[in-house]
């Protein structure tokens, strides 16, 4: 059963949304710009899904599912619910969205993502995001768990197939030249120097061991949303705003896999092929419900938290043999103007990483993609897109593509 997306929002990632009741107004204000851009009221919103990481942690307020109803009354005392799975958590909550539409229970699902980190120092804001590891068991040495965890996947796929930092700097470069063209990213007024991206220690320090300044992702406050909804309510829908039912975006396909939490254990379970075979299966099976193959994917939205996951994913995807991520790189395949490109919107590297909310707004921006309406960054002629969420070090995994046209 196809799902549709009958529009969205998201909120400015470069925006510090102050230290109280920041939620509550993120959650209002991407809730009504999603509605006015799905030309649908609140009142026909059946059921919704919210999707957030650590809201006790950073703000101390829980239950926002309730807190959905708080900013939309119309909302209130319809079934609302919120998800959780680290980075993933935004996935987690579409795909809630997706089987309450394909169980019959309900026909228009709101989604939403969202997150607030900016309201704490870094290195606290640090010690919150290490909650979705094995706590207590990885990473107890490092002042940055995350930074920690990620080199040591650099670590690993070195050892197995080599690997030049020099790639990674020029995943970081493209991404936060993407994020130029998009006027809702964190970064897109930043600009470097080229020797920013390399080993130069004053411009691109090290930051917990293979992984430089610009390799990582940074944490913001920011929110998502995306109105899903059955084909019987679609065609409803098409119907009064005069819309072409064939070519409305709508999710054809959906991988979702989970590994256990420690990465020594995920990394122990590796083959001899993928470093990740649960995240290759994802892929796999997202394509494989939707009936297409890689060559019919236009763009990918994928987790690059840090460059090394971008990296990583290459070869999960498909785009190179396993450790051959590099050949993308050279050969151009993942710019903006490449073969596949990969991250047009800035990634999270460039568009920014609102934990809870990053699942949800890939797939916004895939669907903007597939009906040429991401304005300066978008890919020509777009009708496929795969998105690749990630949640923790790579433990939860989360795929969709999302297409319009026949």
């Amino acid at each position: 059963m196809n799902v549709f997306i009958l529009g969205g929002h998201q909120t400015d990632f470069a925006k510090n949304w102050g230290r109280e009741d920041a939620l509550a107004d993120m959650l209002g204000a991407v809730v009504a710009g999603a509605l006015e851009d799905a030309r649908v009221e609140a009142r026909d919103i059946d059921v919704s899904h919210v999707g957030n990481f650590a809201g006790e942690l950073f703000t101390g307020q829980g239950h926002l599912g309730a807190l959905i109803a708080t900013v939309e009354p119309a909302l209130s005392g319809k079934p609302a619910s919120r998800h959780e799975a680290a980075c993933a958590s935004g996935s987690m909550a579409i795909l809630s969205a997706m089987a309450d539409i394909e169980a019959g229970r309900y026909d228009v699902a709101l989604v939403v993502g969202v997150e607030q980190m900016r309201n704490v120092p870094g290195q606290e804001a640090a010690e919150h995001l290490g909650a979705a590891m094995f706590v207590g068991h990885e990473s107890q040495e490092a002042t940055f768990p995350w930074p920690h965890q990620f080199s040591q996947i650099a670590e690993e796929y070195d050892k197995r197939y080599g690997l030049d930092h020099s790639h990674l700097g020029a995943i970081a470069r493209k991404n936060f030249d993407n994020a130029t063209r998009n006027p809702l990213a964190q970064a897109r007024s930043w600009r470097f120097e080229e020797s920013a991206f390399g080993p130069d220690d004053h411009l691109n320090p090290v930051i917990e061991g293979r992984l430089r300044k610009q390799d990582c992702g940074r944490i913001t406050d920011g929110a998502a949303a995306i109105v899903l909804a059955s084909e019987r309510a679609a065609g409803r829908w098409a119907e009064q705003h005069a819309v072409d039912f064939v070519h409305m975006p709508r999710i054809d396909g959906w991988g979702h896999t989970t590994a256990a939490l420690p990465l020594a254990q995920k990394l122990a379970a590796a083959d001899s092929g993928h470093l990740f075979p649960h995240l290759r299966r994802a892929v796999e099976e997202a394509r494989k419900r939707a009936g297409v193959t890689l060559e019919d994917v236009d763009v990918i939205e994928t987790h690059d938290c840090f460059s090394i996951s971008e990296y990583v994913a290459y070869d999960h995807l498909g785009l190179t043999e396993p450790g051959e991520a590099w050949k993308a790189i050279e050969d151009g395949v993942t710019e903006w103007t490449g073969e596949l490109p990969v991250n047009p919107s800035g990634g999270l590297i460039g568009n920014g990483h609102p934990v809870g909310s990053t699942g949800v707004r890939m797939v916004l921006d895939a669907s903007r993609q597939v009906t040429e309406s991401s304005g300066e960054y978008q890919v020509p002629g777009a009708k496929t897109a795969q998105t690749l969420n990630i949640g923790g070090s790579c433990t939860t995994v989360a795929s969709f593509v999302v297409r319009s046209g026949g």
